[in-house]
């Protein structure tokens, strides 16, 4: 059995460890508060945006803009969304096990990464797998300029053929208690996301609405990665508060565990030394 002196360090060192998951539990709260404040933000231009870009696609052949293109998958990029630290449960294992399963998959041919969160780059940097580019600090603060730059650039690849399809891999943030990881196309632009829109009568559009959906079909992009990283953050945030709230709960059972041990120790301790106390009272009495 451990010394009294080892268990009090003992239970000093959980209680410590327990003030750090309290208070990395309240931050997480803060924050996952103020991500979800911006994805409610961000609803009614995503709404509006989509009202738009439905009807406009009512109007014109759809099919001739560049980002609407449909190639054969032969070679694509994925989009890896991680987070920037740990401590959040299997949030980054999760992500990270579903890209090795479709990168070794055999679905396509050849994959090139893109590595969102420093956990992400710090895993696939020691694994031999094509990388085009990385994003260490851009979960820190997710911002729309750092968004739409990155929206942009892939818009680009995509559009000059380098790439035949670009998916994002994240974590979507259904609530605090689950977060689903979910693969998504986001080039080409499905069909389906815009088609039934608006009657031709609905809306009058000026300039004509070929030049209108050259301009909206850009920013449904950069919107969807925009959102995409919104969500993973939410759910980061959420993940990392729920496994802080078990950590500490942990931490207080084994406090507890580890005081009754050094009361039962303490207890022993002072029984044994009634115990000599009486054994030599009684050996002097009989002198």
């Amino acid at each position: 059995m451990p010394s009294k002196q080892d268990l009090r360090r003992r239970i000093r060192s959980v209680r410590s460890t327990q003030q750090i998951t309290k208070a990395m539990k309240m931050v997480a709260a803060a924050r996952l508060r103020r991500a979800q404040t911006h994805i409610l933000e961000a609803r009614p231009y995503a709404a509006a945006l989509d009202t738009v870009l439905r009807s406009l696609a009512s109007r014109v052949a759809s099919h001739r803009h560049e980002l609407l293109v449909e190639r054969p998958e032969h070679a694509v990029t994925l989009v890896v969304v991680t987070a920037d630290k740990g401590l959040c449960g299997a949030f980054n294992a999760n992500i990270l096990r579903e890209a090795i399963s479709l990168l070794e998959g055999g679905r396509w041919e050849r994959v090139e990464l893109v590595l969102i969160g420093r956990r992400g780059v710090d895993f696939f940097r020691r694994r031999s797998y094509v990388t085009m580019s990385t994003h260490a600090e851009l979960m820190r603060a997710v911002t729309p300029e750092a968004a739409f730059d990155l929206a942009r650039t892939l818009a680009t690849r995509f559009a000059a053929g380098e790439t035949d399809a670009i998916y994002l891999l994240y974590n979507h943030f259904r609530s605090i208690m689950k977060q689903e990881v979910t693969l998504e196309r986001l080039l080409p632009i499905e069909r389906a996301r815009i088609a039934g829109g608006e009657r031709p009568g609905a809306y009058i559009f000026e300039p004509s609405p070929q030049a209108l959906l050259g301009q909206i079909l850009p920013r449904h992009v950069q919107f969807q990665v925009l959102r995409a990283l919104l969500d993973s953050q939410a759910a980061e945030q959420a993940s990392r508060m729920t496994a802080m709230g078990a950590a500490s709960k942990n931490a207080a059972d084994m406090i507890d565990r580890l005081t009754l041990t050094y009361n039962r120790a303490r207890q022993a301790s002072i029984t044994k030394e009634l115990i000599e106390i009486v054994s030599g009272a009684q050996a002097l009495a009989e002198r």
